[in-house]
């Protein structure tokens, strides 16, 4: 929490010396107005991005991975010790989760154990800075988070999530607890059973500081439904790959990933989905079985 306060206290042109168009491996200071879901509105916030901090002699980031390797940091004591050392702990909680979901998965425990060598998994710093004359502009746009799961911690209340009635309800924080979202990668492996959870953030009442680890699988993780979630009335979705899901949703919500798309620096992958293809919003858009 001092970590994140130092830095989003800091002027625009510092934080901009690690902005996120600057990385090639999407790590960084995220403006206001760089990040635009699919309804198009301009987020009222601020984050800073960050993953597992590889060498940059790591092979996958020298090989051009687009989500591995090296964070950059801001010149802030303790800054890094403190950030990577929240990250390990909250990946930790997550990988127990991991268990327990593989367990209601009807799998045994340790299913998903040969997919976490070296995942991609993003922790966000977020700041939702108050403003009065902000109106209705939301905190942060409906989605669904791309991974398997996220585990939020956060200090005001904001949050909404869409349940099964079309409603959306508050999420507010429980002191001591984390919030855990299900994300795409855990809606398509139960073949739409456990539905991701569409969210958002409503306009802010005071300043409101998020800190989500989005956990995922490696990047080359095969994702697809599992057979017992299978039936002739609900045939298998499309599988896809973890790594080219999470490249191919933030190049499409991201301005300077598609500024860098329309330059031709950078390409999707072959087979994507558009954004809002997952969650609540989508299945009573399309119905559960589709």
């Amino acid at each position: 929490m001092a970590a994140a306060r130092n830095f989003f206290a800091l002027p625009l042109e510092d934080k901009m010396t690690v902005y996120i168009g600057h990385s090639r491996n999407h790590r960084g200071y995220v403006p206001e107005g760089e990040e635009v879901f699919a309804a198009g509105t301009k987020d009222r916030k601020e984050a800073f991005d960050l993953s597992l901090d590889l060498l940059a002699d790591d092979p996958d980031y020298r090989a051009g991975n687009p989500l591995l390797g090296p964070n950059p940091w801001p010149p802030i004591v303790g800054f890094r010790d403190q950030v990577m050392a929240y990250y390990h702990a909250v990946f930790a909680v997550g990988r127990a989760l991991m268990r327990g979901f593989a367990l209601a998965l009807g799998e045994a425990p340790d299913f998903f154990d040969p997919y976490l060598k070296k995942p991609p998994s993003q922790l966000r710093l977020i700041h939702y800075p108050f403003n009065p004359d902000a109106g209705n502009a939301m905190g942060i746009g409906a989605h669904t988070d791309y991974e398997c799961l996220t585990l939020l911690h956060s200090t005001a209340r904001g949050l909404e999530v869409l349940n099964s009635a079309g409603q959306w309800v508050e999420a507010p924080p429980i002191p001591g607890a984390l919030l855990i979202n299900i994300g795409d990668m855990l809606e398509i492996w139960t073949n739409g059973e456990f539905a991701a959870t569409s969210h958002r953030v409503r306009p802010v009442a005071e300043d409101r500081f998020s800190f989500p680890l989005f956990f995922s699988v490696d990047y080359h993780t095969r994702v697809a439904p599992l057979a017992r979630f299978v039936t002739p009335e609900r045939p298998a979705r499309a599988g896809l790959i973890a790594g080219e899901h999470l490249f191919a949703q933030t190049a499409l919500s991201f301005r300077y990933q598609k500024a860098r798309l329309a330059r031709g620096e950078i390409k999707l992958p072959e087979k994507y989905v558009a954004l809002s293809s997952f969650g609540q919003e989508a299945r009573q858009t399309r119905g559960p079985g589709d």
